[in-house]
């Protein structure tokens, strides 16, 4: 009978035991289950950027510090200028992935090239609205010029939306193109060409060192906006979700280093934009660490459908719907997964409504 006690005490322990490491297994894969498998040869890839921006410093961060590594993926970051070639090189999965402003791809995807978004940490607006220093409020803007970039893009969309929210007629204010960057925009600013523009941090610290004055902070807009975002190709997606499944990972986790670690983070930016100005590289970890970033990084559909609209109503092309220019079902696993409520805790927050 002591014998069969045994075996029945040994019989019970085994299974706790199992039952133990069953549990810590499921929680260790439960945490993470995109990490790259043991001996896995690490996947080399094309991520490229479409202009240098303080807003993209998730990817910076990332590359700096081997962050997508566990995962797998092994990245070469190529920079293009401009949103329409690098959405040109994705569709020809020159480059498999792209980190831009979707604003600025959303209608060239709408005319039916490039990928698809797959995930959007960054989703209001970071842009604010610099003047000249006679321009004290926003009203003072009639009779006045806004530099822009060219017809249509999304320098000309933010200005006439200041214009509108302050009920200035439109026939009192010139929209006026003059260049395709901001420091360009900022140039013709400075020679009084235009008196006022719409650029990102953290040129608006320079603005303000420089006498200009900071009109207005477009994030009081309150209007639906995809900034920085993930862009897969077409080829990714059909034949590698798995990997898109991985990108996006790195890139939930990226979110959470970027803001723990705020020296990195600015360290980053400081080397790709070459600039040591500690206020400059502050306004923009402010801005893009904290002030508009979306930890799930869920695509807003209502952003994405307003801008198409936008698109048409301007006479762009369209020949896809909304919901054919991006898919959600990557940042969804990671809620599904419990990887984001292990990464963050409590601090994930009740999704947006």
């Amino acid at each position: 009978m002591r014998s069969k006690g045994k075996d029945g005490i040994l019989g019970a322990a085994g299974r706790r035991l199992l039952v133990l490491s069953v549990i810590f297994w499921f929680g260790t894969a439960h945490a993470n289950p995109y990490l790259a498998k043991p001996g896995e040869t690490p996947l080399r890839l094309r991520i490229a950027t479409c202009a240098v921006s303080g807003g993209f410093m998730h990817l910076y961060t990332a590359l700096d510090n081997g962050l997508f590594n566990k995962y797998g993926i092994s990245f070469e970051h190529i920079h293009i200028q401009a949103s329409a070639p690098s959405l040109a090189a994705l569709a020809g999965d020159e480059i498999q992935f792209l980190y831009c402003a979707a604003d600025a791809t959303i209608p060239t995807l709408a005319a039916g090239i490039g990928g698809k978004l797959v995930a959007a940490p960054l989703v209001k607006l970071p842009y604010v609205m610099i003047s000249r220093k006679e321009l004290q409020r926003p009203e003072d803007l009639r009779g006045k010029s806004i530099g822009i970039a060219r017809a249509g893009n999304i320098s000309e969309r933010l200005s006439k939306a200041v214009v509108k929210k302050f009920n200035i007629p439109e026939n009192q204010v010139t929209i006026r193109p003059v260049g395709g960057s901001q420091s360009e925009r900022f140039q013709a600013m400075r020679m009084n060409i235009v008196q006022a523009i719409v650029i990102t941090p953290p040129l608006d610290v320079r603005a303000k060192n420089e006498g200009f004055n900071i009109l207005y902070r477009l994030v009081d807009l309150g209007v639906p906006f995809v900034y920085s975002s993930v862009h897969a190709s077409g080829r990714m997606l059909r034949e590698r979700p798995d990997i898109v499944q991985r990108v996006v990972a790195g890139f939930a986790e990226t979110m959470h280093f970027v803001e723990k670690n705020p020296d990195k983070a600015k360290a980053a930016v400081a080397k790709v934009m070459r600039t040591n100005d500690a206020e400059a590289l502050q306004s923009s970890y402010d801005v893009y660490a904290k002030e508009i970033v979306d930890r799930r990084m869920i695509i807003p559909d209502k952003a994405v459908a307003d801008t198409i609209e936008q698109t048409r109503q301007s006479g762009g092309v369209v020949r896809r719907q909304s919901s054919d220019l991006f898919d959600n079902s990557f940042t969804a696993h990671l809620e599904k997964s419990g990887f984001l409520k292990e990464l963050w805790g409590s601090e994930l927050g009740a999704p947006a409504r």
